[in-house]
């Protein structure tokens, strides 16, 4: 559980969220970062955790890991569920391409028994394969997604009568427009052309009367009229009707693979939904190598453990203006769960605060972070975020109100699974009163086991601090 609702926004993972959906292929990938959720099954969170670590290792030593024609077609497939319905030459197409694409990508995990890449190869294990498909769609179209000639005898006979009609009208389209233009009427540089489906002369209207036959157009300047000589009208018609039956006759063709395709729907759907995860595993893993995340050790405990820390949004910021950023060594243990932060204003208290919250929710959303590789990290069921004002016009809350309202929610929620992160704790009243409520809730936090990172001004907080188990002092200085 996190808290409170705009929980992402606080601490930049919406941010995060984009960049990763970024570098998706597809909308099969970027609909999985839409649903990437803060999880607690420590698991569920190494297994993420690992797929995309291996995948990074893809990314950076391998070059032949299949990346071509992500398509998302679900809504094809789940369009010819109904009888009669069925994939159009651009669906089929892209069908064909993305499922050998899957085959490709199952191949490359599946084919070696002790494979480097043991978690990604567990996802591939159960996916299914179509070579008979692929087999069958390569008997109906081409490499360039049309319905070959030969996909069914009736269409090869279609089309063998249309391209002999269509040669016949070529032959005397040029023949009427050799002697027009030896009399004048078109312009040498012209020649056939089509306007609504049929071959015509493109004619100077003031000889429109001398080629007989039917004005089917004209240019939008008026200076062309588009004129079908008689002598080709019936051949055009038969064209027509030819087209009408080379469309139904692929239709037709369609219609019966989409039969065939049917029943084997839902085992196709789960391929495109484990390109779905390739997709979403790889964005990741991309994402991870641009801010140097990595898998630190990942203990199904409570605990932070972070060497050279550094947050990811200010990393990325930094890396545009050739800045670096400030790392950060954090630790909190069942011994020390608590930290306590003072120094100077501007002095990257809140950047630690907010680098603390979004690395382990990163982490707990399946996400590599940028931390060294000796950094140990643990699992909370609970990130609660108390930072920035609250003050709410239309709940009539001041800042202080508003932070006493989270108070009370964290004193109610808070065990010793919950990581607490508050900035400026007990500030947005007098010091007096808010230094010795902000102690009573620290010692309520303390004695509920709770983890957290808090900021503070108050000198009583630091005392208490250090005179209480559990409870460690730490501190911001300038750069010098």
């Amino acid at each position: 559980m996190t808290y409170p609702q705009n929980f992402e926004e606080k601490i930049g993972f919406d941010k995060i969220r984009g960049l990763i959906c970024d570098r998706c292929l597809s909308t099969l990938g970027s609909e999985r970062v839409a649903g990437m959720q803060f999880q607690t099954s420590f698991d569920t969170i190494d297994r993420l955790l690992h797929e995309t670590e291996e995948f990074t290792h893809i990314l950076q030593t391998e070059d032949n890991f299949p990346a071509d024609y992500f398509f998302d077609i679900r809504s094809s497939l789940q369009r010819i569920r109904i009888e009669g319905t069925f994939l159009d030459e651009t669906e089929l197409f892209n069908l064909r391409r993305s499922l050998e694409t899957i085959r490709h990508i199952v191949g490359f995990f599946i084919n070696e028994e002790e494979s480097p890449y043991p978690h990604l190869q567990a996802l591939a294990g159960n996916v299914v394969v179509f070579p008979q498909l692929l087999s069958r769609i390569d008997q109906i179209i081409d490499k360039f997604g049309h319905v070959k000639d030969n996909a069914s005898t009736e269409l090869s006979q279609i089309r063998r009568e249309l391209n002999r009609t269509l040669s016949s009208i070529s032959r005397s389209l040029n023949m009427i427009l050799r002697n027009a233009q030896s009399e004048g009427i078109v312009d040498k540089e012209v020649s056939p052309t089509l306007r609504e489906g049929r071959l015509v002369i493109p004619v100077i209207p003031a000889y429109k009367r001398r080629i007989k036959g039917i004005v089917h157009d004209e240019s939008a300047s008026g200076k062309t009229v588009y004129i079908e000589p008689a002598e080709v009208v019936e051949a055009n018609n038969r064209i027509r009707e030819l087209e009408g039956e080379e469309r139904r006759e692929i239709i037709r063709i369609l219609t019966l693979f989409t039969n065939e395709l049917r029943p084997h729907l839902a085992e196709i759907v789960h391929s495109y939904e484990f390109l779905a995860d390739i997709d979403f595993i790889r964005a990741k893993a991309l994402f991870a190598i641009e801010i140097n995340a990595l898998l630190p050790h990942f203990e199904n405990c409570r605990q932070i453990e972070w060497y050279h820390a550094i947050h990811p949004l200010l990393f990325l910021s930094l890396k545009k203006q050739n800045k670096q950023v400030v790392p950060l060594d954090i630790a909190l243990t069942p011994q020390q769960r608590i930290l306590l932060i003072s120094g100077p204003n501007a002095g990257g208290k809140s950047v630690c605060l907010k680098t603390t919250g979004l690395l382990q929710y990163m982490l707990q959303c399946g996400l590599l972070i940028p931390v060294y590789e000796n950094s140990h990290t643990g699992i909370f069921d609970h990130i609660f975020i108390d930072i920035g004002d609250e003050q709410s016009i239309e709940n009539d809350l001041s800042t202080y109100s508003s932070h006493l309202t989270n108070m009370k929610f964290f004193v109610k929620n808070c065990n010793e699974s919950s990581l607490l992160l508050i900035d400026e704790f007990g500030g947005g009243t007098e010091p007096q009163i808010g230094g010795a409520i902000a102690e009573v809730l620290l010692d309520r936090f303390n004695r509920k086991k709770a983890f957290g990172v808090i900021t503070t001004h108050y000198q009583n907080l630091k005392q208490f601090a250090e005179d209480t188990q559990g409870i460690v002092n730490g501190a911001m200085l300038y750069d010098r």
